[in-house]
């Protein structure tokens, strides 16, 4: 009787393999779609582009932002979609939201929202009033908006713009951002 090759030890190996590799590009994929439905729905990341929010945030940093269950408050940095001026989006801080009253004094550059001076020890600069106070003085911020500005108050184009930025839709909010992550340098959470 004539030899036959032992093609079942071949086989198994070959079955192994093919096998694993099938495992592998699974959990490759599974992975992958994971990855791209948190950074789809639950995370971003973008970059700081200029000197509005100086000292705080400098051009080039990269950060993590989120919009899930997200609900505007004073004090939050956020990022600002602009597709209606076909512009990179904006990185600044919610000064108002809506139902506060908003008031930046000419003499002493403070800015009180309901009545009360924020304590803003993050700014550069003096808070001038631009076009804001002719605009909105003693009229509350509409629902639905939020009054932002740079931290770095002399440098930054921001709702006191009334003309070019002004008043930001919430729904223009892409998202607040909650970490820095490059350079490591500067890593950390954001106040």
């Amino acid at each position: 009787m004539p030899q036959i090759p032992e093609f079942n030890k071949w086989d198994k190996s070959q079955k192994k393999l093919v096998k694993g590799i099938y495992e592998w590009v699974e959990a490759a994929v599974f992975s992958l779609l994971c990855v791209s439905v948190i950074f789809t729905f639950l995370f971003r990341i973008v970059g700081v582009n200029g000197n509005s929010m100086y000292d705080t945030l400098q051009s080039g940093e990269r950060l993590v932002i989120s919009r899930f269950l997200y609900t505007p408050k004073r004090g939050d940095i956020v990022i600002i979609n602009r597709y209606r001026y076909n512009q990179e989006p904006l990185v600044k801080r919610i000064i108002a939201v809506g139902g506060d009253t908003l008031e930046i004094d000419e003499d002493t550059f403070e800015v009180k929202v309901n009545g009360k001076t924020l304590k803003e020890p993050y700014i550069v600069g003096v808070t001038k009033p631009i076009d804001y106070q002719n605009e909105y003085k003693d009229k509350p911020i509409p629902e639905g908006y939020v009054f932002v500005m740079g931290d770095n108050r002399e440098e930054s184009r921001d709702s006191r713009f009334m003309y070019d930025i002004g008043l930001v839709r919430e729904e223009d909010i892409i998202g607040k951002a909650l970490f820095r992550f490059y350079p490591i340098s500067r890593a950390g959470g954001l106040y």
